[in-house]
């Protein structure tokens, strides 16, 4: 890990905590909660970590968080995460959570939200860690099942930055949420939406168009566009990629193939992250190596990358500006302008 790296401060913007569930995390639940799981042992379960596509990723991270039952088992699991990004110098985050993975079990909100929430703010007190944390709609459920989400949330309104949207991509088109996402906009949520992953170019464009969202999660399929680049570049629409999710899904079959540079190049606001770190093989500091060993990336295109995750972020514009100043500081102590 080169020490320009390590160093940078850092902002993360597309992060499921569920899938940051590390193999012996899951098994010490799962001993706490009485589960018996699939799998002999951790080294077994990291082994099934071999994945086709996002669906037979997807298959895994539901079976994974079976082991999530108590508020504790959310605090311990986003208090692991938090306490790893610390060390990676991650000074702000932006989290998703899948609600409906969790009340479908029979789970009650309160709980799930209230364990992760508390170590949010632990990390804030603690580190001055900031944080916005972004509730996500499963799409290969009904619109109907996400308005009743939106529903159970609104006691929990004012810990909720945002809304999201992840899961299978393929057959379910952002144009099947318009309305959810309608009524979240008047509720005063900020939109965001995974698209262009294993979808087309045309599923960017609709997120844009029919959800009006802010920041697109993914989006690496905007190449297949010119136009749409263009546009995204123009409105400086941010685009969460997470490189090392996209090379263990096989949306790209080397790194060498990734196309993050061609997007900073034609001057879109690229952001690095880290996606399901537990399950891809690495938290932030590795998705930046991973571009610098695999892609050839400058120190410069990174801190590039990095000033971008600043600006996409939903911090203020005050806390803003003393990131922008830390990050361009770092620069200049490695010769990097």
């Amino acid at each position: 890990m080169s020490a320009f790296i390590e160093q940078l401060p850092k902002v993360e913007l597309h992060l499921h905590i569920e899938g940051t569930l590390e193999p012996e995390m899951v098994f010490a639940l799962a001993r706490r909660n009485g589960i018996t799981l699939d799998y002999a042992d951790e080294s077994a379960l990291r082994a099934a970590y071999d994945f086709r596509d996002l669906q037979s990723f997807l298959d895994l991270y539901y079976l994974g968080m079976q082991v999530l039952r108590t508020e504790q088992d959310y605090f311990d699991m986003t208090w692991a995460y938090l306490e790893r990004v610390h060390r990676e110098r991650v000074r702000h985050t932006e989290i998703f959570f899948d609600p409906q993975a969790h009340t479908d079990r029979g789970i009650p909100l309160a709980v799930v939200v209230g364990g992760i929430h508390r170590a949010l703010e632990q990390a804030q007190r603690q580190w001055g860690l900031s944080s916005r944390l972004i509730m996500s709609f499963l799409r290969h459920l009904s619109e109907e099942a996400a308005f009743d989400t939106l529903r159970q949330a609104e006691p929990f309104r004012h810990l909720l930055a945002g809304i999201g949207l992840d899961s299978s991509e393929r057959g379910n088109p952002p144009a099947k949420f318009s309305r959810v996402y309608a009524l979240a906009r008047e509720q005063g949520y900020r939109l965001v939406a995974h698209a262009g992953e294993e979808g087309p170019a045309s599923y960017i464009s609709d997120a844009l168009d029919l959800l009006r969202v802010e920041r697109i999660d993914h989006g690496v399929a905007a190449t297949q566009d010119p136009a749409l680049m263009r546009r995204l570049a123009r409105e400086r629409i941010p685009l969460t990629v997470c490189p090392l999710s996209n090379l263990r899904l096989r949306v790209v079959q080397d790194m060498a193939d990734h196309p993050m540079l061609t997007l900073l190049a034609e001057g879109l606001c690229v952001t690095v992250n880290s996606d399901d770190p537990a399950y891809f093989g690495g938290y932030m500091n590795a998705n930046y190596q991973a571009l610098q060993d695999g892609l050839g990336a400058s120190d410069g295109e990174l801190l590039q990358m990095a000033l971008n995750s600043v600006e996409a972020c939903w911090l203020s514009p005050e806390e803003k500006a003393a990131l922008v100043r830390d990050i361009r500081a770092h620069g200049q102590a490695f010769g990097v302008a």
